[in-house]
């Protein structure tokens, strides 16, 4: 399937925005009135942005503590994210969780949490409402390769495939849950995909980094699951390359390579995708600067509405919750 050009530009657009959101986030965090931790995807924009351009607004969307790509590529409001950031009142989460709680039900964004695996089930839950109402809106569920490792991943799996539910799983396999490498936790030979396969569930790997590669993949799994063919998983490597929590770099703690490092940041997939659209003149460099000038006074004007923002009043810490 070949990308349009128009497509194609969009593609590259939208992870530009998060990135120069996310570079920003991470020069403003030291001012230390972002008061909630933060889990950067610097280098793992290809996989929401792919993902986000086969999915219709009424599609759900779930993701866990890495989500600020997920979020903005699903349509959420850049204010009310960073207002979330700020605990304002304004927050798309009201001001009650920070970075890790994104909520925006007005484009299916149904919200995300910090436990690993927690938001799986939830998105089954939400397919299996919408299949129950004859909903045509299919639900992805963004978890990182870690969550592979949760009992209730393979539990999510067998309801999903019993039930023949619209529900995408992509994984994201950035190598590592937090500092420790994969042939640590999982045994070598075990493919998730393969497992996935004989539990019924259409299962694909895939270059994460490549925004064209996920894009087609991700385009087929919702084709085929929203005619009702039952539930998809993608597999997607790809590479974060800024710390595993925070705004730094961790690679002095000796976890990673600097080798490694090296050779992903050369795979970063909004560079080697920027080359590609100025070979085939699709971008030059003119043009790319105008649209990161965009990017960085929308992310200037969104950061100082957040500061203005009212924080919520003491009262409000009893709303919401099961007593009084």
């Amino acid at each position: 399937m070949k990308i349009e050009d128009r497509c194609a530009l969009g593609l590259y657009r939208s992870m530009l925005r998060i990135r120069v959101i996310e570079e920003h986030i991470a020069r403003i965090y030291p001012e230390q009135e972002i008061r909630c931790p933060v889990h950067l995807c610097i280098g793992q924009e290809a996989i929401p942005v792919g993902v986000s351009a086969t999915l219709t607004a009424t599609d759900y969307v779930l993701s866990g503590h890495r989500a600020h790509g997920h979020y903005l590529a699903k349509g959420g409001n850049l204010r009310a994210m960073m207002a979330e950031l700020y605990g304002r009142e304004a927050g798309c989460a009201k001001g009650y969780g920070g970075s890790m709680h994104l909520v925006d039900l007005a484009v299916g964004f149904l919200g995300t949490a910090p436990i690993v695996g927690s938001t799986i089930p939830i998105a089954v839950g939400a397919a299996f409402k919408a299949k129950l109402k004859n909903e045509e809106r299919v639900t992805v569920v963004y978890l990182g390769d870690g969550a592979t490792e949760t009992g209730v991943f393979y539990e999510s799996l067998n309801f999903a495939a019993l039930k023949q539910l619209a529900v995408l799983f992509v994984i994201e396999n950035n190598a590592y849950s937090v500092y420790t490498p994969l042939q640590e936790r999982q045994p070598m030979g075990r493919e998730v995909t393969e497992v996935a396969n004989a539990m019924v569930v259409n299962a694909r790997k895939g270059n994460g980094n490549d925004v064209e590669e996920v894009y087609r993949l991700a385009s087929a799994a919702v084709t085929r699951a929203r005619a009702g063919k039952g539930p998809e998983l993608l597999y997607l490597n790809t590479y974060r390359l800024r710390e595993h929590c925070g705004p730094n770099y961790d690679d002095d703690l000796g976890y990673r390579s600097e080798t490694d490092v090296d050779a992903w940041r050369l795979r970063c997939p909004l560079y080697t995708y920027e080359r590609v659209l100025k070979e085939r003149r699709i971008l030059d460099q003119a043009h790319k600067l105008r649209i990161e000038e965009t990017y960085r006074d929308e992310i200037v004007a969104a950061t100082e509405y957040a500061k203005n923002c009212s924080f919520p009043s003491e009262m409000k810490v009893y709303e919401n919750v099961f007593a009084d």
